[in-house]
């Protein structure tokens, strides 16, 4: 008798990983790419021997990297379950985005003039990775790229509190459109504005920078978050985020 046919094999969404010498920021990394671009969906319950099993370790590196997920306010710890998936409304994406403008672009005025020959050069590396990444459609070096580059950026400040809170910003944010930009080839735009922040401090241009991170920021709350176009791509984003609501008695 022939064997039954066996029904193909699904393609798993996880990459299985490497053993590096850091194996538990590796596994970090990848989780917190899987949640800031919603391949873990907002509400799942998941487990530490589930998730090491799906990487391909144990379970314990995904322990500890999920509890410093839980410390970043990406899960909530589950009694005796393992983790869920904090949610994220678009309210709670606004406030995040109005924050971070009100921080980030000011800043740029105290960077100005302040960022020497050795950090540029790393700046201009962390932006070449970010536009590789964004070209390969590696959301996971993008996204880790990125992070560094504006918190290196923000130390020009000499506020370390500032780079903990604006970093702590970014990291919670959720950028569920970013997987659609890196297919369509439109990531590597947002990638661009890095070099081009870049030749705009090396200006000394504070008002300039001030501009293109409030543009760069308002991403966020548009095309990286659903994918599609950027509405407020003509207005400035730190007027529409802050504006307080229009009572419906006021007019137009």
């Amino acid at each position: 008798m022939s064997p039954l046919p066996t029904a193909p094999e699904q393609p798993s969404p996880w990459t299985p990983l490497e053993r590096p010498m850091n194996l538990r920021e590796t596994v970090l990394e990848q989780l917190r790419t899987a949640i800031i671009t919603g391949r873990l969906a907002e509400g799942e319950v998941v487990s530490a021997p589930s998730l090491g099993q799906a990487l391909g370790v144990s379970a314990t590196p995904v322990r500890e990297a999920m509890m410093d997920l839980a410390r970043e306010g990406l899960v909530e710890t589950i009694k005796n379950k393992g983790f869920r998936i904090t949610k994220m409304s678009p309210e709670d994406l606004r406030d995040l985005t109005q924050i971070r403008l009100l921080l980030e672009p000011p800043a740029m005025h105290f960077v100005v003039g302040n960022i020497p020959a050795e950090v540029r050069s790393e700046l201009d590396r962390l932006a070449a990775e970010c536009l590789s990444a964004a070209e390969s459609e590696d959301l996971e070096g993008y996204l880790r790229s990125d992070r560094e580059f504006h918190a290196l950026l923000l130390t020009r400040t000499g506020n370390p509190q500032l780079v903990d809170l604006a970093t702590s910003l970014r990291t919670r944010t959720r950028l569920y459109g970013i997987a659609t930009l890196a297919r369509e080839g439109r990531l590597a735009d947002s990638a661009r504005e890095h070099q081009e922040l870049l030749e705009i401090l090396g200006r000394d241009d504070a008002a300039g920078a001030e501009r293109l991170m409030c543009q760069h920021i308002g991403h966020a709350r548009s095309i990286w978050a659903t994918g599609g176009t950027d509405d407020s791509a003509t207005a400035h984003p730190a007027d529409a985020a802050t504006k307080p609501p229009r009572s419906e008695a006021e007019p137009e």
